[in-house]
């Protein structure tokens, strides 16, 4: 090999390092976003007000290429005694299929604490100003796996009447999938 091949050589492996540095460093420091962020935002996203009473949802499933791979409805029966609260969902999917959820949720201060039948352990969220960030551990139904996987979910309050919500799904820190639910208020 000639001198300017391996010279060549050389800078192209020290171009491809100095690269993949750069974006460490570039995704090492952007910051997440978190509740906080939205102190300011208005209107104020209380979930015992928001979630009372009957609240309709439309919303889809994203796999990791980002095709849109399912869709449903969700109708959702909310009632609250005080700071505890029961959420009962029923969806209605794109394929058929119906499932059914129930959340009991206590609220403490800006924080909320949950539990559901396919919820690992508690489900935590903060509030803060029109925001609300959830997050738990899900296992999917048999016909899925029955795996377990992270939730990272959002909600932002648009109006009174209302919400968007986006989760996305991880396992071992990949990206699984990402779901969003547009809700309102009847």
């Amino acid at each position: 090999m000639n001198p300017k091949d391996v010279m060549m050589k050389c800078i192209s492996r020290w171009q491809m390092w100095f690269g993949l540095a750069l974006i460490a460093l570039i995704t090492g420091c952007a910051s997440a976003p978190k509740p906080a962020d939205y102190a300011q935002e208005k209107p104020v996203l209380d979930l015992r007000q928001y979630f009372s009473g009957t609240v309709d949802g439309w919303g889809y499933v994203k796999d990791r290429s980002g095709k849109v791979v399912r869709r449903m409805y969700v109708e959702i029966v909310c009632t609250w005694n005080g700071n505890e609260g029961t959420l009962d969902e029923s969806f209605k999917w794109s394929d058929g299929k119906t499932e059914k959820r129930i959340w009991k949720i206590r609220k403490d201060g800006d924080r909320y604490i949950g539990t559901a039948g396919d919820v690992v352990g508690e489900a935590t969220g903060v509030a803060s100003g029109n925001a609300l960030q959830w997050n738990y551990v899900l296992r999917l139904p048999p016909e899925q796996g029955s795996y377990e996987v992270n939730m990272d979910d959002w909600m932002w309050l648009i109006d009174d009447k209302t919400l968007a919500n986006q989760t996305v799904m991880t396992k071992f820190g990949i990206k699984f999938a990402e779901i969003n639910i547009f809700f309102r208020k009847r």
